[in-house]
């Protein structure tokens, strides 16, 4: 899965090879990436999370 966050003030972070199963939410939102990296992220400075399949990720035709 690819994850591109929006924070607060303006600004975009897309992470792919989300692993989607280690995902936890509280004041801040945890999760891994398949590299083996974690990723924290302060809940309270993010306006919107969009999430990808991998093969589905194509901003000019999305699947929805």
């Amino acid at each position: 899965m690819t994850q591109i966050l929006h924070f607060s003030g303006g600004n975009k972070r897309t992470f792919e090879e989300v692993n989607t199963s280690t995902i936890k939410q509280g004041e801040f939102t945890k999760f891994n990436l398949k590299d083996g990296r974690l990723i924290m992220v302060n809940t309270a400075n993010i306006d919107l999370v969009e999430v990808f399949k991998k093969d589905e990720k194509n901003i000019a035709n999305p699947p929805f």
